[in-house]
């Protein structure tokens, strides 16, 4: 068997470069992979596009890499409460690509699949379908949306064994899985790292097939986006 494990993020991480085309798993805070999102930021890559359901919050999350202007271009399907995300994108500063959820799942999937395209109805009729080939499939129209390209997908998981099998947790079952090989290395931090055979197989969600390299995170800090509490009666 094959096995996945580094020692560490910042080995995880090797191959990064300038101008690279990254995935992130994770719906707001839940399920980023916050140990290689901190290592792009002290490496200081720059020109990077991101491939990710939103850019987190100011402080957290991609929003480190805003901070420092190391992104170019943001795919994403909302800006969520990021207000640098607002900023840079109002200003021009930020190239922004913002297409549904669906869509930004799928061509994830397809690029895990080895498809090169899909066609999905979502869209027709709006600015999203624009300059982009339509069909008529049993009298309803869809749109043609490319797979992805990326050189490095980034996800988190709750366990996984050093063949780079993976169990997710929750809702951070989210994007994750479908960035796990939908690039040309894929790399998953997790929060406990087990040997090969420690997990059942009836609950693998990922098999490490589709993983490159596996590392146990460091820190989780594992935030709430927005805090809401009932008042005290």
């Amino acid at each position: 068997m094959i096995n996945k494990k580094v020692a560490n993020v910042q080995e995880a991480l090797t191959g990064v470069e300038d101008n690279m085309t990254f995935m992130l798993g994770g719906f707001g805070l839940s399920g980023i992979p916050e140990n290689a999102i901190a290592e792009l930021v002290k490496l200081g890559v720059k020109g990077l596009t991101c491939i990710s359901n939103n850019a987190g919050i100011d402080d957290f999350g991609l929003g480190l890499l805003l901070q420092k202007h190391q992104i170019k271009k943001m795919i994403s399907s909302y800006v969520g409460e990021n207000d640098e995300f607002e900023q840079q994108m109002l200003s021009g500063e930020l190239d922004v690509e913002l297409i549904p959820q669906g869509t930004l799942a799928e061509r994830c999937r397809a690029a895990q699949a080895g498809f090169p395209a899909i066609y999905t109805p979502a869209g027709f009729g709006t600015e999203v379908a624009e300059g982009k080939e339509t069909r008529e499939f049993n009298g309803k129209m869809y749109v043609l949306e490319h797979a992805f390209q990326a050189d490095f997908a980034f996800v988190k998981a709750w366990k996984g064994d050093d063949a780079g099998n993976l169990i997710f947790k929750g809702t951070a079952r989210n994007f994750n899985p479908n960035m796990c090989g939908a690039a040309k290395i894929t790399v998953a931090e997790v929060e406990e790292l087990v040997p090969l055979g420690s997990l059942d197989p009836n609950q693998i969600h990922i098999p490490g097939i589709f993983v490159q390299r596996i590392f146990q995170g460091q820190t989780f800090e594992k935030r709430i986006e927005q805090r809401t509490v009932r008042k005290r009666s």
